[in-house]
């Protein structure tokens, strides 16, 4: 007896063995699905706007992490600093990431066995009325159990690992994404602020033109008393000088949106914040556009459009592994007794295991449906992808061009603002020597006071485009920053599946 005991549980190890090792055959077995490649986007040689291009000095310099430093303001970099800690949108998306880091642990957890446990008590009466021979007279017992139950997948398909690959590319894409909400919400600010010193500058400009209407408005009333001028001529002045003033004043509607702006964007009360004026007067700094071929690892927003690729990749392998059986291994094993006292004792001991398989036959084109659909979205992703490219390259290619077309405009319009000065400085001379009319000493404000407030608008067009062409250019982000495997707190690690 003693052998032939020894022999059954010599077969049950090998059987378990077998079932073991038939369960890592199963999940080092091959994957159904395409592999996944990186689809080919159209990427020019050199952008065209950048042939004649500036380089920074020294020709070093990037963007960096820290990229709104360029522009050397340290009210900006202190604000900038801010939304790192309060933004709202931002913590939003961090959630975001954190809840599709969650869902791939989630996935991952299906690499590994189930096990649930279980107990139960219960009081039982067996009906009279039960059919003949299976009558018990209205007998009552008690049921104790302790129940403990393992199953488990055998991914032989790689239905599992097809799902572990896609919640990892979504992963990667919110990480991605969350990127792209960082660097978006940094050039929003720098465009705000860039616009709030421009209406600086625009303001300080009219109030300096109030200070020489008011005084051409006392020199036209000295010359009305005098019996020089004319009263048309004081109206024409005063004129002159209320429409500036007003000007002036119009110009705080927009400030003041925009230092509101700027509160909401640090995650700050608009009723609580406020910046001191600063006129902008530095022009915008010398960026290093890269080349073009960088563009595709450096932008958040295309980095997250290559990894949904490679989400919808997945679920094609996944739709194509429901077509083959499923196969699992489950096993159950615990105390069952009528008493309490006996149910730990040897022979309320149950188990049972063995495999199982479960193979679709018919389903009315179901399957086929869902890989039909996942199919089209791939080609869908695809499509997104090199859209996004293309919008990319156009993106740097405006901006480029409105920085190089700029500041020859820029260039130009001095030279505008030099002569209608110079215009102006004559027809007041001309005026105070009696030789003109008001009128032409009028107009000649008006011609200066234009083109100064074109000049001042240059300016902040100008460092509006240098924020969209680094936003344009990534930031300085890097692809590299994406992590290899989010499950592991979001680290750059290797991967070991």
């Amino acid at each position: 007896m003693k052998p032939s005991a020894t022999r059954r549980r010599s077969n049950r190890l090998k059987s378990i063995a077998a079932l073991c090792g038939g369960s890592f055959l199963g999940i080092a077995g091959c994957a159904v699905g395409p592999e996944y490649k990186r689809p080919v986007a159209e990427v020019p040689p050199a952008y065209k706007e950048a042939a004649d291009w500036k380089m920074a000095e020294p020709n070093d310099q990037n963007l960096g992490g820290t990229w709104w430093t360029i522009f050397q303001d340290s009210q900006l970099n202190e604000l900038e600093e801010k939304i790192n800690v309060s933004n709202q949108s931002l913590k939003a998306a961090e959630e975001q990431y954190t809840q599709a880091r969650a869902m791939l642990r989630y996935a991952r957890a299906a690499y590994y066995p189930q096990v649930d446990g279980a107990a139960a008590v219960s009081r039982n009466r067996i009906s009279d009325n039960r059919p003949p021979g299976l009558r018990s007279n209205g007998a009552t017992y008690s049921d104790f159990e302790i129940l403990l139950e393992m199953s488990y997948e055998i991914d032989v398909w790689g239905r599992v690992r097809k799902t572990v690959e896609s919640q990892r590319g979504q992963a990667q894409a919110s990480a991605a994404d969350l990127a792209t909400v960082n660097l978006s919400l940094h050039a929003q600010l720098a465009l705000f602020y860039v616009q709030l010193r421009s209406l600086d500058a625009q303001e300080q400009l009219l109030n300096f033109t109030v200070a020489q209407y008011e005084q051409a408005l006392a020199l036209t009333q000295s010359r009305f008393e005098g019996g020089i001028a004319s009263q048309v001529e004081v109206q024409q002045a005063t004129t002159q000088l209320e429409t500036t003033r007003a000007k002036a004043i119009d110009v705080g509607v927009l400030r003041s949106q925009n230092e509101h702006a700027i509160a909401t964007i640090i995650g700050t009360s608009a009723s609580s914040f406020h910046l001191p004026p600063q006129p902008l007067s530095l022009p915008p700094p010398a960026i290093p556009p890269q080349l073009p071929s960088e563009l595709l690892e450096r932008r958040p927003d295309i980095a997250a459009a290559e990894r949904r690729m490679s989400v919808a990749n997945a679920q094609i392998g996944i739709a194509k592994a429901v077509y083959y059986p499923k196969i699992s291994f489950n096993a159950a094993a615990g105390f069952e007794s009528g008493i309490i006292t006996t149910l730990l004792s040897g022979p309320s001991i149950f188990w049972s295991a063995g495999p199982s398989a479960v193979a679709p036959i018919f389903d009315a084109g179901r399957r086929r449906a869902n890989l039909d659909q996942a199919i089209a979205s791939y080609k869908e992703s695809v499509a997104n992808y090199r859209e996004i490219v293309l919008n990319g390259f156009q993106q740097v290619e405006d901006n480029l061009a409105a920085l190089r077309i700029l500041e020859k405009e820029a260039e130009t319009q001095e030279r505008a603002v030099v002569a209608s000065q110079k215009s102006l400085e004559l027809s007041l001379t001309r005026y105070r020597g009696g030789i003109t009319s008001y009128l032409e000493v009028t107009t000649a404000q008006s011609a200066a006071l234009e083109d100064a407030v074109v000049a001042v608008n240059i300016l902040g067009r100008r460092m509006s485009s240098a924020v969209l062409l680094i936003q344009a250019l990534g930031g300085g982000w890097d692809r590299r920053e994406l992590p290899i495997r989010p499950e592991c707190c979001g680290k750059l690690t290797s991967d070991s599946r």
